[in-house]
C-alpha cells in the first residue's frame, strides 16, 4: 500500500505484500507464429478470440497468426487499429463484448500490444503477446502506454499469459527498432540506480531479485554491442530475450521501478515538448547517458555502446533541437513526481541542464 508525504510515494515495509504478474509461458525463435494456435489452446479454455493487429502488419504476420488461430478451431475476429489511444482501447472492449471473446491476441508492435493489454485488462480476459519488432519491453510488462489529451501516459495492465516470439519476423522489421529496444534495455542502468537511491533515502521498497534481473538485460547488451546487427536473428533473439526479462523484473517487483527511472522521465518529458519527438527506447538511451553521468557511472561507456549499436546519442540524432533537450532535462523532475530518482524534487536550473547536456556531448 502506497501513502503520500511530502509529495513521494513511500511503501509501507520491506515484506508488505504486492503482485507478481508474469507470462504463463513464452515460445521464441524463428518461424513459431505457426504455433500460436497450439499455445493458445494450452494457456485458455475459450475458443472465442480477437486479434488485434494493423493494417501493415497484418499483411506480414496478422495473417499467419490468424491461420493458425482457425487451424487450431479457434473463433477469431480481427480489430483493426491505428495508435494506442483511449478511444482505440475502448473500440477494442466493445469488440471482446460483442464477441464474447475469452482470449486478446496482439499481434504488433508497441500500440497493438499497449491496446490489447489495457483492453483485455479492462474486460477481465488474457492476452497473447506476438511481437512484430523490437522496440521496447511491453512485450512482456504489466505496463501499457497510452496517448491521453496529446501526451503518452503509463497505465497499470496486465502481463501477457504467453509470448509467441517470431525472430523470423522481428529480424524484417526496420532495424531502427531493435536499436531503439536496445537504448530501453541499457537505460535499465540509471533506472535501478535511481530505485535503489529512493530505497536508500527510505522512501520505498527495493527488490533485489527484480532489479538484478532487470541490469542483467543491460549488462548483456552492453557487452555485445557490437555484434546486433542487421536482420541477424541470433542478435534479435538476445534484444527479445532481455526484453522479455525486464518486462519480467516489473512484474516481480510489481511496478515499473526496475525498469523507468529519471532517464524515462526526461523520455516523456521530451514528449511533451519536441514537435517531432523520436522512438522511446531512443530518448531513454540518450537521457541513460545523461542520467549516468549525474550517477557519477561510465557514461561515456553507455554513449559507446549505444553508438556502436547503432542508436542516437545525441539530440541532433534524435532529430530534436538543443533547446528542447534543455527544456525536457528542466520539466523531467514533474514527470510522475511521486517517483523519487537522481533529479530530486526540484529538479534541474535551466544553466544545470544546458551543462549537463553540452559535457556529455548529447547537445553541442
Amino acid at each position: 500500500m502506497l501513502t503520500e508525504q511530502d509529495g513521494r510515494s513511500i511503501m509501507k515495509k520491506e515484506g508488505d505484500a504486492h503482485r507478481m504478474q508474469l507470462p504463463g509461458e513464452v515460445v521464441i525463435g524463428s518461424g513459431v507464429i505457426h504455433q500460436l494456435g497450439e499455445v493458445t489452446k494450452r494457456v485458455v479454455s475459450t475458443r472465442r478470440a480477437i486479434l488485434i493487429s494493423d493494417k501493415e502488419v497484418m499483411k506480414i504476420a496478422g495473417n499467419d497468426a490468424l491461420n493458425s488461430l482457425e487451424k487450431a478451431k479457434f473463433s477469431t475476429e480481427i480489430v483493426i487499429i491505428k495508435k494506442a489511444t483511449e478511444p482505440e482501447v475502448e473500440k477494442s472492449c466493445e469488440e471482446i463484448r460483442n464477441q464474447n471473446a475469452g482470449v486478446v491476441v496482439a499481434v504488433g508492435g508497441g500500440s497493438v500490444i499497449d491496446t490489447a493489454k489495457l483492453c483485455s485488462t479492462y474486460e477481465k480476459q488474457p492476452f497473447i503477446s506476438v511481437p512484430t519488432s523490437a522496440a521496447h519491453d511491453g512485450i512482456s510488462s504489466p505496463r501499457a502506454s497510452i496517448k491521453k489529451d496529446g501526451t503518452s501516459v503509463s497505465v497499470e495492465g496486465q502481463s501477457p499469459i504467453a509470448i509467441v516470439a517470431d525472430t523470423h519476423i522481428i529480424a524484417q522489421a526496420p532495424y531502427r527498432f531493435t536499436a531503439a529496444g536496445c537504448g530501453d534495455l541499457i537505460s535499465k542502468i540509471t533506472a535501478v540506480r535511481d530505485w535503489k537511491l529512493a530505497h536508500t533515502l527510505g522512501y520505498e521498497y527495493y527488490g533485489e531479485y527484480s532489479a538484478s534481473l532487470s541490469l542483467m538485460g543491460a549488462t548483456i547488451i552492453m557487452e555485445n554491442a557490437a555484434m546486433i546487427k542487421i536482420n541477424d536473428e541470433h542478435s534479435i533473439r538476445l534484444v527479445v530475450e532481455a526484453l522479455i526479462a525486464s518486462g519480467i523484473a516489473m512484474g516481480i517487483a510489481g511496478s515499473s521501478r526496475p525498469a523507468s527511472g529519471a532517464e524515462h522521465k526526461f523520455s516523456h518529458a521530451l514528449d511533451r515538448v519536441a514537435p517531432n519527438p523520436a522512438f522511446h527506447g531512443e530518448q531513454c538511451g540518450v537521457g541513460t547517458i545523461m542520467m549516468g553521468y549525474l550517477h557519477a557511472i561510465d557514461w561515456e561507456e553507455i554513449r559507446v555502446a549505444l553508438a556502436t549499436i547503432g542508436a542516437p546519442t545525441t539530440a541532433k540524432q534524435l532529430g530534436v533541437d538543443p533547446e528542447h533537450v534543455i527544456e525536457a532535462l528542466k520539466i523531467a523532475h514533474t514527470i510522475n513526481p511521486k517517483r523519487y530518482t537522481i533529479l530530486g524534487e526540484r529538479g534541474l536550473t535551466e544553466k544545470a541542464a544546458e551543462r549537463l547536456a553540452r559535457i556529455t556531448g548529447v547537445i553541442t
